[in-house]
């Protein structure tokens, strides 16, 4: 299996214990995560070689994040360093009718401050058959956008695929940045679209047609996406699958999740999980693209299999403290087969 390359920031995630909200909090649990490393941590979980591409600064804090990576089996080669900060995000994680909540910290750190031709991306290509990237990465700042721009064009030229997650995040983009021109070019040059409807309609103005998805609630029907996925390709012709993500929220601690597929031909439908207690739901995309990378890559002419794995995937991770994904192959499979009973593994 060829390696697979992502890249972004990763950040320490500095969170109040249990359900406390911050005005409560007398210290904070330290993770280390972002959307990027999360997929990579998954991979490299499932037995698939990764490798996780960022900038950071040299001191403690970053050599902390790196530390991570290795820990988890991601390649760390590939990093280059500068700047004088990690990124920081809080989190306060919500329960029932209270929403979590995330303040960003995250202003000038490293690799908010890359540019162009800091990162040697043939090399980094050399062996490898898969790159990914997400939404969240141009918006951090120009020069973010301008090398993932630059990693992109040498990818593709190098007859690389390229996924994304398209992940827009409501409190980013503040730079100035064009964020629909700039996402359009980016993701021109992928093979594989993830994203929800949220994502299309805040990047591209692409929407549901007859639906206002506002109303759904816990009955987010796939049907309602195929417009979606059919208005994404048409604007992106070099895209193979179109993938959504199907979250129906109940309350902050009880969730619905499937997915849908398209390859351009057929709308593939996983089944629908009910996640009753949700014990940390932020990662839970990275999850799922984790997931669905591998299935991809592990079942290449079976696409239902695949999204079946993200899914299975991603309702694990729900129950998983922490940004990245813990689950083995193994227990995705047990899963996937129909055994959701947690049963003691003696």
């Amino acid at each position: 299996m060829k390696k697979v390359v992502t890249f972004g920031e990763i950040m320490l995630r500095l969170a109040p214990p249990g359900f406390l909200r911050f005005s409560q909090a007398n210290s904070f649990d330290v993770v280390y995560g972002g959307g990027e490393s999360n997929v990579a941590v998954s991979l490299a979980n499932y037995g698939v070689p990764v490798d996780f591409v960022t900038r950071l600064p040299k001191n403690d804090i970053g050599d902390c994040a790196l530390m991570e990576m290795r820990k988890r089996g991601v390649g760390t080669d590939q990093i280059v360093y500068g700047g004088d900060r990690l990124g920081i995000y809080f989190l306060e994680t919500g329960a029932v009718s209270r929403g979590s909540k995330v303040v960003y910290d995250r202003a000038h750190s490293a690799i908010a401050e890359i540019k162009p031709g800091m990162v040697d991306w043939k090399a980094v290509f050399k062996d490898a058959g898969w790159f990914h990237w997400t939404g969240i990465t141009p918006a951090i700042s120009q020069g973010a956008a301008d090398a993932c721009l630059e990693a992109v064009k040498v990818a593709s030229d190098m007859g690389i695929t390229i996924s994304t997650d398209l992940n827009y995040r409501a409190k980013l983009w503040n730079y100035g940045g064009d964020r629909e021109a700039i996402m359009t070019e980016l993701t021109s040059y992928c093979d594989i679209i993830l994203g929800n409807e949220e994502d299309a309609e805040k990047h591209f103005e692409i929407k549901p047609e007859g639906l206002d998805i506002t109303t759904q609630g816990e009955h987010v029907k796939a049907e309602a996406f195929l417009s979606v996925c059919t208005q994404m390709m048409k604007k992106f012709p070099k895209a193979k699958k179109v993938i959504t993500t199907l979250r129906g929220s109940i309350s902050a601690s009880h969730n619905t999740w499937a997915g849908v597929l398209y390859d351009g031909k057929t709308m593939f439908k996983s089944p629908e999980y009910q996640i009753t207690d949700i014990v940390d739901r932020v990662g839970g995309g990275d999850s799922f693209m984790g997931g669905l990378i591998y299935g991809l890559l592990q079942y290449p002419d079976n696409d239902q299999n695949a999204l079946n794995f993200a899914v299975a995937a991603s309702c694990l991770k729900h129950t998983i403290k922490g940004d990245a994904n813990l689950a083995t192959v193994s227990e995705v499979e047990k899963l996937m087969s129909g055994d959701a009973s947690g049963r003691v593994a003696r």
